[in-house]
């Protein structure tokens, strides 16, 4: 049980994690606020986090140094 816990808080996504490190609050509040937020609205805040998720990769792969063909 420890290994799936440990595969979800670190490869689904980030987000929460970003937005913790941003806001300077402890990510396990964000998550919360995420679950509790879904439940009262019915799941609109899973399509923002997908949104976030999908922005954040986005920011990644922009900011990212390129290689070179030959460096692959």
């Amino acid at each position: 049980m420890k290994s799936l816990k440990y595969s979800v808080e670190t490869k689904i996504f980030g987000v929460c994690t970003y937005l913790g490190e941003l806001l300077k609050m402890p990510k396990k509040n964000i998550r919360l606020f995420f679950v509790y937020l879904s439940f009262v609205t019915v799941g609109s805040p899973i399509i923002i986090y997908l949104i976030l998720a999908f922005w954040f990769k986005m920011n990644d792969y922009i900011h990212s140094e390129r290689q070179a063909v030959w460096d692959l």
